[in-house]
């Protein structure tokens, strides 16, 4: 039936007929859905710390709204392009090794940054840091898709991903808060040293692949793993619905700590910071609804979050400081909630290819936040907080539109 998963087929560097998947009950599976929650915490502490920053390296280095976006969107620029290979490397050299490795160059690349007393320059290591933070998310979502029972993989994603909204909140709070009272190099090294820990545990924690199977670097079978999935037209709305709902996201949150240090608002550094809080209605929403589409379709759910994110970027346009957060919050949910379910449906369609169709789904979904990223800065400074809202509603609307497309596509009866 169209917007069904594809069925599952013996293949190297995928599940086989004899695999063993890892049970939802089992230890390993409290121990596998630990690791996935601290390196998606790791990985986006790690990426996201410097977006409440933003405004203060404006200051710092004498540079306009879109300019200190390049602080993150050179970052996700590299990773999305990166990825592309990150997913062909750990057919060859296995998914724990590269996640491992990952992190943990990715947090001393953090760390050494302080180093850096120049835009340019900074700007050219955070777009390395692009690069290595490459091997994990990708490699992450083959791995649950690999390993793990087929029922409980969108909660594990869920809890994945609830990980990762966790380390989106707490390096921006964490880096907030310190850059108030300090200045951007003390927030910088708190988060690296922030990146090691959430290594360590991922490398205790993580279970070894069970159906995994290691296959010779060959650049033909990758390119064929990518044009199978790219000739899924399924697959490629889902991929399209990663830009638009990231791009819109990331702009929102790269932007809104200057609506609110500035009138009518006057809120400070740390307070804005604090902002972040409204994190937490991701990491519930991402299980929940990740958990709630593998039961009853994820084409019956997903719409719901779009909406959901739409109506939080509305409510973002009053003057009452309660609604603004309060839309956030919404949009925060709504977001988390639909990401959930897109990743775990590409996981779940892509069958043998699954390590290629993760790397397209997240090279869209971090060169959405890349472009748009990048564009909302032009958008504000062109026509303020509404004129951004205005081009984030566009991408919006059109990720509703295909969300619906996807539930009317997968709910039509076969013919």
């Amino acid at each position: 039936m169209p917007g069904s998963p594809a069925p599952h087929t013996a293949a190297a560097g995928g599940p086989a007929a004899s695999s063993q998947y890892i049970g939802r009950r089992s230890p390993a599976f409290r121990r596998a859905v630990a690791a996935l929650f601290a390196s998606g915490f790791s990985t986006f502490a790690l990426l996201y710390y410097v977006q409440p920053l933003m405004p203060v390296f404006a200051k710092a280095f004498g540079v306009s709204p879109a300019a200190s976006s390049l602080s993150l969107s050179a970052t996700t620029a590299l990773l999305a392009l990166a990825m592309l290979v990150a997913s062909t490397l750990s057919d060859t050299f296995g998914r724990r090794a590269l996640m491992v490795a990952s992190l943990l160059s990715s947090a001393a690349l953090t760390l050494a940054s302080v180093l850096f007393p120049q835009w340019s320059v900074l700007v050219a290591a955070r777009a390395l840091m692009g690069i290595t933070l490459s091997g994990l998310p990708a490699v992450a979502m083959a791995y649950v898709g690999e390993e793990i029972e087929p029922r409980s993989s969108g909660l594990a994603m869920g809890l994945y991903i609830g990980g990762s909204a966790l380390g989106g909140m707490g390096g921006r709070l964490l880096a907030g808060l310190i850059a108030d009272v300090a200045d951007w190099h003390a927030a910088t090294l708190a988060i690296g040293a922030l990146g090691f820990v959430g290594a360590a545990l991922f490398w205790r924690l993580l279970p070894p692949p069970r159906n995994f199977r290691p296959r010779p670097l060959q650049l033909r079978l990758a390119l064929r793993g990518f044009g199978g999935n790219l000739s899924d037209p399924v697959l490629r709305r889902l991929f399209a619905q990663a830009f638009l709902l990231m791009g819109a996201f990331v702009a929102v949150y790269n932007y809104i700590g200057y609506r609110l240090l500035a009138p009518p608002f006057g809120m400070s550094q740390a307070v804005v910071g604090l902002v972040s809080a409204v994190y937490l209605g991701g990491i519930f929403s991402s299980a929940w609804m990740g958990n709630l589409g593998a039961r009853l379709g994820h084409h019956r759910v997903m719409w719901a979050g779009v909406a959901l994110e739409l109506a939080g970027l509305a409510m973002t346009l009053s003057d009452s400081l309660a609604m603004v957060v309060g839309g956030l919050a919404v949009l925060t949910f709504g977001f988390f909630g639909a990401h959930s379910i897109c990743s775990a449906w590409v996981a779940r369609r892509a069958g043998s290819g699954r390590a290629q169709a993760s790397a397209l789904y997240l090279f869209c979904y971090y060169a959405g936040s890349s472009a748009v990223g990048y564009a909302g800065g032009i958008a504000l400074s062109l026509g303020q907080w509404p004129g951004l809202a205005a081009l984030l509603g566009v991408l919006l609307a059109a990720g509703l539109a295909n969300a619906l497309f996807l539930a009317r596509r997968a709910s039509a009866p076969a013919r």
